[in-house]
């Protein structure tokens, strides 16, 4: 294994030769392995045992502006990818208040909670996209929007039945403009409610998350 990864599982977790440890790709290999070689740099082992795991049965997409505060984005995403997420779209929106991202950190902690919460699977970490060009990514049977403008009739997200590939466009501190708002309806994307309280935006991305994986 690699330096990080060799240090982690002797150094963190203490694992010593002769133990088993599961391993994966990210793409649903898993394997099962025995340490041969419990060195603090190099930890060398064994494959015993392959298998591939399924995906999730449903396709979730949360497109997410990007916020000012980085450790809320970084908590969304570990979040996200504990849920079990397949995608994540960073967006730029017209009150989008940060636009610095390091994609080599973000996935790395995509990594860990993908890990810590033993799946096989890791989400998409697309790189940060303007509002206006986002809609070109974005193929779901379902999407939706999720706004706080009172002008419009909004259902809430958990009435829906439920799609095989869903995606949800969460916007920024201080919401989406109307504009864009207009933009994402004229594009097909259903204005939805998450509540009856106003959630921050990180808040509003795990639950969009939450509630798409269990309609």
């Amino acid at each position: 294994m690699d330096e990080e990864t060799s240090r982690h599982v002797v150094q963190v977790l203490r694992m010593k030769e002769g133990e088993q440890l599961n391993l994966t790709d990210g793409k649903g290999k898993l394997l099962t392995c025995e340490i041969k070689e419990a060195g603090k740099k190099s930890c060398y082992v064994e494959v015993k045992a392959t298998s591939n795991r399924l995906s999730n049965a449903r396709n979730i997409s949360i497109a997410i502006s990007l916020l000012k505060n980085t450790n809320r984005f970084e908590w969304f995403l570990e979040k996200a990818t504990e849920i079990g997420v397949s995608e994540i779209i960073p967006l730029v929106c017209d009150r989008t208040e940060k636009e610095k991202f390091r994609h080599d950190r973000m996935n790395a902690i995509c990594i860990s909670a993908m890990l810590q919460s033993q799946q096989c699977w890791l989400p998409v970490l697309h790189a940060p996209v303007e509002f206006e060009k986002v809609f070109s990514k974005i193929s779901s049977e379902q999407k939706f929007i999720a706004h706080c403008d009172e002008s419009s009739t909004k259902n809430n997200l958990s009435t829906f039945q439920p799609f095989n590939s869903s995606t949800i466009l969460i916007g920024p501190e201080g919401d989406f403009t109307p504009k864009e708002i207009e933009i994402a309806l004229q594009s097909g994307f259903q204005p939805v409610s998450l509540g009856e309280t106003r959630l921050r935006t990180e808040t509003a991305g795990v639950v969009a998350a939450a509630v798409l994986m269990n309609l």
